[in-house]
């Protein structure tokens, strides 16, 4: 993983995914480890975000190194004209480390391909979102006590939301089984039900939210506004699915409701205390899963 960019969860193997897992415990049981005291890690954000940035600026932090870049693109000099390929080059000499949002899918690849140091995705269009997936195979990992054979149900916008589309492919690698919940509209797209034809994982698609005794882990998504060319079908769709509290009653003692956040109305704010929500758990082991996610790229873990 030394020098290596991460721009999808496949550019890690299976061996990989449990070593960053086992980092990030590290790292909970010992958050503040100044360890990149040396170091420069830019992050360059083209697009807004709350808590991938600032879990990523944290995690820096906590590693002692320093942080520069942009949480605007409006204020870079993309703004005059200046290509993505002249601004990774640009950073590459001033930093160990680049930290990349972008609008465009296939950016952070393009970018590591320019960079003279490593690239970390931290999410580009509706394409992949590695950092969040590692997170969030942490978080089950901890609530589950084991990543195999466990029933996922992806609920909501799946058409476009990238964080589905990593953690589909990185959790195939431990034999789940999946439910599918989305109106037609938002359907997990054909390419990655392809994938799981061809690695024989089970899968199944549902248009309301039924079977929820089934569920081991329960990963709700918002309805991305900013996906949509056309308001009227966003609109269209924004309200179908909402979680409440009731609906938890029937379900596994051991469920857990995860959610990437931010949320609009999908989690029925009656939901947050109940002893299944973990989304802000969730929301706080991302620093320590990106720690580990630098620290092996930077070759000091």
């Amino acid at each position: 993983m030394k020098n290596r960019s991460l721009v999808s969860i496949s550019d890690y193997s299976k061996e990989e995914i449990l070593h960053i897992l086992k980092l990030a415990a590290d790292f909970e049981a010992n958050p503040n480890q100044a360890l990149l005291r040396d170091k420069v890690v830019a992050s360059l954000f083209f697009e807004p975000s709350t808590r991938t940035r600032l879990s990523f600026e944290t995690a820096i932090n906590r590693l002692g190194a320093r942080v520069v870049g942009f949480t605007d693109a409006s204020t870079s000099s993309t703004t005059k004209g200046e290509t993505l390929k002249d601004t990774i080059k640009m950073v590459s000499n001033y930093a160990d480390l680049i930290v990349m949002r972008h609008p465009l899918e296939g950016s952070a690849r393009y970018a590591s391909e320019q960079s003279l140091v490593p690239v970390i995705n931290a999410g580009d269009g509706a394409n992949q979102h590695p950092s969040q997936t590692l997170l969030d195979l942490y978080s089950i990992q901890k609530t589950q006590g084991t990543l195999e054979n466990l029933n996922i149900f992806m609920v909501g916008d799946l058409k476009y939301g990238r964080t589905v589309h990593s953690l589909l492919m990185a959790l195939s690698l431990f034999n789940p089984t999946f439910y599918f919940v989305a109106p037609k509209e938002m359907s997990m797209p054909r390419e990655y039900k392809i994938f799981l034809d061809d690695n024989n994982i089970k899968y199944y698609e549902q248009i309301e939210m039924a079977n929820l005794e089934k569920a081991d882990i329960l990963y709700m998504t918002r309805v991305q506004k900013e996906r949509f060319s056309e308001p009227m079908e966003y609109e269209r769709v924004k309200n179908a699915f909402v979680l409440k509290n009731a609906m938890l009653d029937n379900t596994k003692a051991n469920l857990k409701v995860l959610h990437p956040l931010p949320r609009v109305n999908e989690i029925h704010p009656d939901v947050d205390t109940n002893a299944k929500a973990y989304y802000f758990k969730q929301a706080e082991n991302g620093v320590y899963t990106r720690m580990a996610i630098i620290s092996a790229i930077m070759g000091v873990k």
